[in-house]
């Protein structure tokens, strides 16, 4: 019987053994579970890894002379692990080091700095967050000599954490063309070619650390970032602050509610400037809306429109010039509803000339309704043969859709026909208009406007885009010519007299349109100017629209938006020799007394006043020389170079030049200049000597005599 029982005492033994082993296990797991929660839980937190995208870096914008319009900046935050730093460093440092936290942030007293860092060594953290806020390259670059910083990262403990901020060098110069990158909301040309700046983002493994945070684990980056390409733009920085700050000053001195200003490259269709202001509750003026192109610039445009009435009615009669008009006493009923001109009493009998140049609401209308009354749909199908019924396509998202009450709408009244003569029943954006003015100066070609000259994407390739034409012929030679004619008459005879020049000149018109609101017309108006010149070789073309001007004299487009064409005119012809070749022709007139011997100043003028003065041109004259002198004898002209500078760094030789010239070559490399003396006259001193290096922020003073 003994082994039954040693076979009882062994099961038993082995029992006890397993339950031994189960109560020991449950021990230990109410141990971890209840008793060392806390701490395996930071030993999971603190080694939990992962994953995250290494931003790329963005592409930058430039103005057409590369000048930067927009990039991206690196900016930093600062975070210390202070259990590298040795101890005898620590203890040696620690309050200097706390004392420059304290001064440089200005948040906290140096005790906090101190205090927040002793305990984050003490409990053997390694990362602590010294302050959220971002600091520049150059702020981290004094930091570097601060003690402990300056022991870098290995042995100072020190950790710059790196963002980019994108950062607009010319502030609000074409702020709303440039736009802006957001997550949430993105404009202009940010927007629009996001996917050529933003490239393509890396990966790195990061580690999750103390207080949420994570940091990188070195040496285990998955994928390299691919960085963004860079976009060329069309804008000519320096012509953009000219048109801005005309555009400013007008708006501050009549107080509208905004403005918008649009220089093109006849050409090419290359916009040069585009400035777009709106009054703030301030009554500050800022970049915050392109009204230029966005809807909420499509408005009627008033006046401006009637070349395009202009052109239909030559394509649809062949009419001279000469056509008289009968405008009446200056009003005019279309069955329910009055039509009146601005002069009271009327203009009467005109010629079509002159009714396009004074601009007779009564005159257009009645012609129109006579030509396309009984038929209005041929007037619509003008409209839409000069691309108005359809967006340009320009690169900025957010074009305005070109508006058109027509036959077929149910609006469509019988004074519809009147009142779209003259700019009513629909609606365009500013740059929609300018592109039909623009084709009018370009020789009847329409071409697309566009804001971007190339993209060069990262690995160096570039991209040029090219010019687009939308129409070939806008109309016929013959209609052409005479919208010519009746554009520069406007500026001339016309009601934009006030901006007529005497060196170039101008073609264009003016615009007035009453402002609908809520379904009713205001006293508030839309004033605008739209041309181009010079008007015999036409090189830029320009819009220029005002909303609701106040004040006296203000209601018209020959009072406010004209003279900003003209200031802009005047500066790009100060910088543009092709466009400031005189052409108030002077062929034909006979020099009543002998000219100066000598004459310096821009070959290419003084050829055309020798040609224009019946003179000889000098034997001696060279191809591509842009400056010198041309001397006269009784026999021939001899023409002398001028000394090129080597650079836009030396001071340029203007002794003996006119004023004009003079100014041109000045502000070109970039000095101030003072003139003392007449503004007729030739530069008898200068106050710098010429071909010395230019320094920064210099001036010069010029005197005329």
């Amino acid at each position: 019987m003994a082994a039954p029982k040693d076979i009882v005492l062994r099961a038993r033994v082995t029992l006890l053994s397993v339950v031994l082993v189960m109560l020991v296990i449950t021990g230990k797991i109410i141990y971890l579970q209840f008793l060392q929660k806390g701490i395996w839980y930071h030993r999971v937190q603190t080694t939990q890894l992962a994953y995250k995208p290494i931003a790329a870096s963005r592409g930058n914008i430039y103005a057409d002379d590369g000048s930067l319009l927009a990039t991206s900046l690196p900016f930093y935050t600062v975070a210390l692990d202070p259990t590298i730093v040795s101890e005898a460093l620590f203890q040696q440092a620690i309050v200097p080091l706390s004392q420059k936290l304290a001064d440089f942030y200005g948040d906290a007293p140096p005790t906090y700095y101190k205090m927040r860092i002793t305990e984050a060594r003490n409990a053997k953290r390694k990362y602590v967050c010294l302050n959220r806020k971002c600091i520049t390259y150059q702020e981290k670059k004094k930091m570097l000599q601060w003690p402990i910083f300056r022991q870098g990262k290995f042995k100072g403990g020190v950790i710059f954490e790196e963002q980019y901020k994108r950062y607009n060098p010319f502030q609000e110069l074409a702020r709303r063309t440039i736009g802006t990158h957001k997550e949430t909301a993105s404009t202009g040309l940010e927007y629009a070619f996001n996917k050529w700046l933003s490239g393509r983002n890396g990966q790195a493994l990061y580690q999750k650390i103390t207080g949420g945070n994570w940091k990188p684990v070195e040496g285990h980056t998955t994928v390299q970032p691919m960085h963004g390409g860079d976009i060329t733009t069309t804008i000519d920085i320096q012509l953009q602050d000219v048109t801005h700050n005309s555009l400013q000053t007008v708006l501050e001195q009549t107080n509208a509610q905004h403005g918008c200003a649009i220089v093109m490259e006849v050409a090419t269709g290359a916009i040069k400037a585009m400035a777009n202001l709106s009054r703030m509750p301030s009554g500050k003026y800022i970049e915050a809306y392109n009204y230029a192109v966005g809807h909420q610039g499509s408005i009627e445009p008033g006046s401006i429109f009637k070349l395009v009435s202009m052109l239909a009615l030559l394509e649809e009669t062949g009419w001279a010039l000469t056509e008289p008009i009968d405008t009446g006493e200056g009003k005019v009923k279309f069955y329910n509803s009055w039509m009146r001109d601005v002069k009271k009493g009327g203009y009467g009998l005109l010629t079509l000339q002159e009714l396009f140049e004074k601009s007779s609401n009564v005159g257009f209308a009645l012609v129109t309704q006579q030509q396309f009354g009984t038929n209005p749909q041929k007037f619509i199908n003008y409209i839409e043969q000069l691309n108005l019924h359809r967006p340009l396509g320009i690169e900025l998202m957010g074009e305005g859709r070109p508006y058109m009450v027509t036959p077929k709408s149910k609006s469509w009244s019988l004074i519809t026909l009147p009142w779209l003569s003259i700019g009513y029943n629909i609606q365009l954006t500013p740059l929609q208009l300018l592109a039909l003015y623009n084709a009018v100066a370009n020789k009847g070609k329409m071409v697309k406007p566009r804001l971007v000259q190339s993209i060069q994407t990262a690995d160096g390739t570039i991209q040029r885009t090219p010019i687009v034409t939308l129409k070939e012929k806008i109309c016929s030679e013959e209609t052409l010519g005479k919208l010519k004619i009746m554009l520069e008459g406007t500026v001339e005879r016309g009601l934009a007299q006030r901006i007529k020049h005497g060196f170039y000149k101008i073609a264009g018109k003016t615009g007035t349109a009453e402002k609908l609101v809520n379904g009713r017309y205001t006293n508030n108006h839309l004033t605008s100017f739209a041309g181009y010149f010079p008007a015999n070789n036409p090189r830029y073309s320009c819009i220029i629209m005002v909303d609701s001007p106040q004040g006296e004299k203000t209601r018209f487009g020959a009072e406010v938006p004209a003279p900003i064409f003209k200031d802009i005119a005047d500066r790009l012809a100060g910088k543009d020799l092709q466009a400031r070749i005189p052409i108030n022709g002077l062929g034909g007139i006979q020099a009543t007394k002998p000219l100066q011997l000598s004459n310096k100043g821009a070959i290419n003028e003084l050829v055309f006043l020798y040609q224009s003065l019946q003179l000889p041109l000098p034997t001696t004259l060279q191809k591509g020389v842009s400056w010198g002198t041309i001397a006269v004898t009784a026999a021939h002209a001899t023409c002398q170079p001028a000394r090129e500078v080597s650079s836009t760094q030396e001071v340029p030789n203007v002794l003996h030049m006119q004023l004009r010239d003079a100014l041109f070559l000045l502000e070109k490399h970039g000095l101030e200049v003072t003139v003392v003396g007449p503004i007729q006259g030739n530069v008898c001193k200068q106050s710098l000597p010429p071909y010395q290096k230019i320094e920064a922020n210099r001036s010069i003073t010029i005197t005329i005599q």
